[in-house]
């Protein structure tokens, strides 16, 4: 029997590049997004529904779910959605705030909460959101993002205890950078001349070649939803491990001040 994949956030990106994966080998997809309107390739897929949502819309998350759950028996959910804020926090405004909190953690834990009830009827059910190597360790200027990204994967890590009850799974895939258009039109960011010549340095440092290809975070994604393995968190491409692994071997103060000199050296009295 074909799977089902509901996905947020798939107009780019991760999103749309995960959609094409699982279509390509046989599932049904619901790929959502804010203006499927604008959609001119998921469209033309067969097996690919277009659904609306804004995840920080709560009316629109229920009415997306209900809609989704009555075209398909729906397998995995991939909380996908999601940008980047940049700045020091005296740089950001209470409007950049909120947006950030509410679209990458609330968007997150709302549309998981109006599936969950559906998962238990079923007893089965998979859900998988997309963090980021920003959940586990922490760079200088992204303090919002961090908050948001290491509280996705304390909740998802608490949300195994009570969905394992009633066999649902729950997972986190935390790549590094990624070649999509993250650090375009989805970064924000918050200037301050107090630090503008850190975020500077810090921009310089954003290597893209260190940067995964979009299609190797995807199969990450594919190996997470199909693998049955009882894994918490997927590390999602070479540079993340590699910081990762870094972090584990020296400890969290130690991973702090190498970062701090990496990234700020000279700047710091």
């Amino acid at each position: 029997m074909k799977k089902t994949i509901f996905i947020t956030g798939a107009s780019s990106g991760l999103g749309k590049a995960a959609a094409k994966l699982f279509q390509s080998n046989g599932w049904n997809v619901i790929a959502t997004m804010r203006n499927p309107d604008k959609e001119t390739e998921l469209n033309t897929l067969e097996n690919v529904t277009l659904l609306p949502l804004d995840v920080t819309n709560v009316e629109q998350i229920q009415n997306t779910v209900k809609e989704a759950i009555a075209k398909h028996d729906i397998d995995v959910v991939l909380n996908n959605a999601g940008y980047g804020l940049v700045g020091a926090l005296e740089a950001i405004s209470d409007e950049q705030l909120v947006k950030q909190i509410d679209t990458n953690l609330l968007g997150v834990i709302r549309v998981t909460q109006a599936f969950v009830a559906y998962f238990r009827e079923k007893k089965s059910g998979l859900f998988l959101t997309t963090t980021s190597i920003g959940g586990l360790v922490t760079f200088p200027l992204d303090c919002i993002y961090h908050a948001t990204k290491w509280a996705l994967e304390g909740w998802s890590e608490s949300m195994s205890f009570e969905l394992g009850l009633h066999n649902i799974g729950i997972k986190t895939i935390a790549p590094g950078g990624i070649k999509t258009n993250f650090a375009g039109e989805s970064l924000a960011v918050a200037h301050h001349p107090a630090y503008e010549e850190g975020l500077e340095k810090l921009f310089g440092l954003m290597n893209p070649d260190n940067f995964e290809p979009v299609e190797l975070i995807a199969k990450v994604v594919y190996e997470a939803a199909t693998d049955g393995k009882d894994q918490l968190r997927y590390v999602a491409g070479e540079f993340a491990n590699q910081l990762y692994a870094r972090r584990l071997e020296i400890g969290a103060e130690a991973a702090v001040k190498e970062m701090n000199k990496m990234v700020f050296g000279e700047l710091v009295n």
